[in-house]
């Protein structure tokens, strides 16, 4: 069946339009939603956020003078938030449900992982989920974006260390499974003291 969409309509993961969610909104918060709207992660995070923008704009018209000073703030870092959250990655858990984590948090482990090398600066990490495994776990390909110490001698051992240790913090400290790990050196530095 075609669903005809709005343009510049939002569509959620779980194939829902945001202007449905906010339709419901009242009806929800009412106690009357669906099986979906009760269970659904990503229906359940837009009405939270368009809540709190309901709430921002009802207290901006309240005020007979003008917006509070720090409304603008308030309602900036409710969208900066959003935005640097990133698509969701599943995780596996040996409990019912599904747990997941944002690809900007898993980036932040992994670019971690691979500072750990000497002579390695990691610099941008973009995460993308390809599949999920038979665990539940994610199978991600990722891209790592490199600095590499102008001292270093050993330049194809510390990328392999690198393909080594963010392949273990993604499994080990995250759960995911890494099916593409793409190392790109864009930059050489020259390390304090050398």
């Amino acid at each position: 069946m075609a669903v005809n969409r709005a343009p510049g309509g939002y569509e959620l993961p779980c194939e829902r339009d945001l202007e449905q969610v906010w339709e419901r909104l009242d009806e929800v918060g009412a106690g009357r939603a669906d099986e979906h709207e009760l269970t659904c992660p990503h229906c359940r995070t837009a009405r939270e956020s368009l809540q709190a923008l309901r709430d921002a704009t009802d207290e901006l018209v309240a005020e007979a003078d003008g917006p509070p000073p720090d409304l603008v703030g308030k309602i900036m870092s409710a969208v900066r938030a959003e935005v640097r959250r990133g698509h969701m990655m599943r995780l596996p858990s040996p409990e019912p449900g599904v747990v997941e984590v944002s690809e900007q948090a898993v980036a932040v482990v992994l670019r971690f992982a691979a500072d750990a090398v000497t002579g390695i600066r990691a610099r941008r990490c973009r995460v993308r989920t390809i599949g999920i495994g038979d665990a539940g776990e994610a199978i991600v390909e990722v891209d790592l974006t490199l600095a590499v110490s102008l001292r270093n001698a050993t330049g194809r051992e510390a990328l392999s260390e690198v393909r080594e240790r963010v392949g273990a913090a993604a499994a080990a400290r995250v759960g995911l499974r890494v099916e593409r790990l793409n190392l790109i050196v864009d930059d050489v530095y020259e390390a304090d003291g050398e």
